[in-house]
């Protein structure tokens, strides 16, 4: 009798010290996933403060020099382009990048901002690297942008994710006995850009997949 209550004893303070090693690493991984963040949040704020006081060292320091470039909007609104290639010093052309918002998804930091005056909404969607260099970034202009982020249906989405839009479904493949199957993959809506309709004017609308 004395055996089996010990081994009880025993085996639950061992579950109770795995249970607890869990927890423990389950808090290391929030913590560094939350150091990421904000440390990707940081590198791109910094940025914007460079490009604003015309800081051109730091901003070299920040980008890569292969940066990726995407744009959406009217060709008059490049003005992160022509800033930072010195394309054009008219004044017409100068533009100060004050965010309102910002949002971080791992590697991918999303900013929003919105000029009043002059019916300007823009969305910036940066690809932080490991090392903190930024290597992508996608500029959205008067543009209404929809941030979704695909998962299988074998994960179990975030209960702050919504709307699933779609998934595909095995098919067979022509001429062959056996099937290709693919896993279904879920679309769930993330982030939506909030500025976009004060522009006073009507504007389309795109969706980014991360």
């Amino acid at each position: 009798m004395y055996q089996a209550v010990f081994w009880t004893l025993e085996h639950s303070l061992l579950s109770f010290q795995v249970f607890n090693h869990h927890v423990y690493e389950l808090a290391n991984t929030k913590d560094n996933i939350l150091e990421e963040t904000n440390k990707n949040q940081q590198v791109v704020l910094v940025l914007y403060e460079a490009i604003n006081t015309r800081d051109v060292q730091t901003v070299h320091q920040i980008l890569a020099p292969d940066l990726e470039w995407w744009f959406h909007g009217p060709p008059a609104h490049q003005f992160m382009m022509r800033l930072l290639t010195g394309a054009s010093s008219d004044q017409t052309f100068l533009f100060d990048f004050d965010p309102l918002s910002v949002t971080t998804f791992g590697s991918t930091v999303i900013v929003e901002g919105c000029d009043h005056k002059r019916s300007i909404s823009w969305v910036h969607a940066w690809t932080v690297s490991t090392d903190g260099i930024i290597t992508q970034v996608r500029e959205y202009f008067n543009t209404s942008l929809t941030v979704t982020r695909l998962v299988s249906s074998s994960q179990t989405p975030p209960s702050n994710y919504s709307s699933s839009s779609s998934s595909s479904s095995p098919s067979p493949s022509s001429g062959s006995s056996s099937t290709a199957e693919i896993t279904p993959v879920h679309c769930f809506s993330v982030w939506e850009s909030s500025f976009s309709n004060r522009v006073g004017k009507s504007v389309p609308g795109l969706v980014l997949a991360i």
